[in-house]
């Protein structure tokens, strides 16, 4: 066995079927229709973090004991949301929908509140991964996602995503989660304004500033977040260099001068063993089920490989993995 298929023998190994389908779909390169993908799909609704999550979930379609559909973090109705979307949950499971068109219908006026703040900073994180998960669910056409999507283009083409907590500066955590939102849409769906704002927003990330050095505005305050230089998962309005390569993925833009260095650094990033260490710095304050430190790090492998991958510095793995 080589050492890349020791690497995908591994991940297969997991217990939670998000990573096993994603490892047979992204790394290995198996169709849709292959019997051990649609084994891995149909066991994403069976066991594991999803039903657990799924579980917790109100009739109203918002999740129980929580202060606002924002707090606690990051077991309330957003963060569950968002979590449920990186988890590959069915798309068109209707308890999934049904906590979009909750947090639709309940972030009615903060949309209008946005709507009018557009000269001021506002929460471009938020936005962007709302838009992520309820694209995810089906609702791209709606007039509500639309909002948000005019919103995050207008935001990125403004600051880009100016922050409160950022002293009112550009914030490449939220431009990093705004850009996350919009490639959701898909290619074939976008217009040109979507296409500008995302254009921009990359600029931002990857030519105004570097990547890697992270040199990007912050308060007065203090300096970038160290999170920014772990390898984390889950994180939830935080962003690191691994999940905005993840983000430059999804958006065909690895091939940008200004992704090279960081991508060399997450080569090296890569331990003896053949595999990525991680973190999971929210692990004691969200959903228990997501696993222990050995999931971490085969998620954390996992999209370290694929983004390593995309951007043809890894051979596509065999599929006698």
């Amino acid at each position: 066995m080589t050492a890349e298929d020791s690497f995908a023998a591994w991940l297969l190994d997991a217990a939670t079927p998000s990573i096993r389908y994603r490892t047979l779909t992204d790394l290995v390169g198996l169709p849709a229709d292959d019997a051990r993908v649609r084994a891995a799909r149909r066991a994403i609704m069976t066991g594991g973090p999803v039903p657990a999550i799924l579980g917790g979930q109100t009739k109203s379609g918002k999740w129980p004991a929580e202060h606002s559909f924002y707090t606690p973090k990051y077991v309330s109705t957003h963060w569950s949301m968002m979590l449920l979307s990186e988890l590959d949950v069915e798309p068109g499971d209707q308890r999934f929908r049904k906590g979009a068109e909750y947090m639709l219908a309940a972030t009615s006026e903060q949309r209008s509140k946005s709507r009018n703040a557009l000269q001021g900073p506002g929460w471009s994180c938020f936005w962007g991964n709302l838009l992520r998960y309820a694209i995810t669910a089906g609702f791209a056409e709606d007039a509500r996602v639309g909002e948000i999507i005019r919103y995050a283009c207008e935001d990125l083409e403004r600051g880009p995503c100016r922050c409160r907590a950022n002293g009112g500066q550009p914030c490449a955590w939220g431009a990093v989660r705004t850009l996350w939102g919009l490639a959701a849409i898909p290619k074939e769906m976008r217009t040109g304004a979507e296409e500008g704002a995302i254009a921009q927003g990359l600029r931002f990330l990857l030519s105004s500033f570097n990547l890697l050095e992270a040199d990007y505005p912050t308060s007065d305050r203090g300096r970038v977040s160290p999170l920014w230089f772990k390898l984390s998962f889950p994180l939830f309005y935080q962003a690191d260099i691994l999940f905005a390569l993840r983000v430059l993925g999804e958006l065909e833009a690895l091939d940008h001068p200004g992704a090279r260095a960081a991508l060399d650094w997450l080569e090296g990033r890569r331990g003896r063993d053949g595999r990525w260490h991680g973190t999971s710095p929210f692990r004691s304050r969200t959903w228990r089920q997501l696993g222990d430190r050995e999931e971490t790090d085969r998620w954390v492998s996992l999209h370290a490989a694929r983004a390593l991958q995309q951007a043809g510095r890894r051979p596509v793995l065999g599929a006698e993995a």
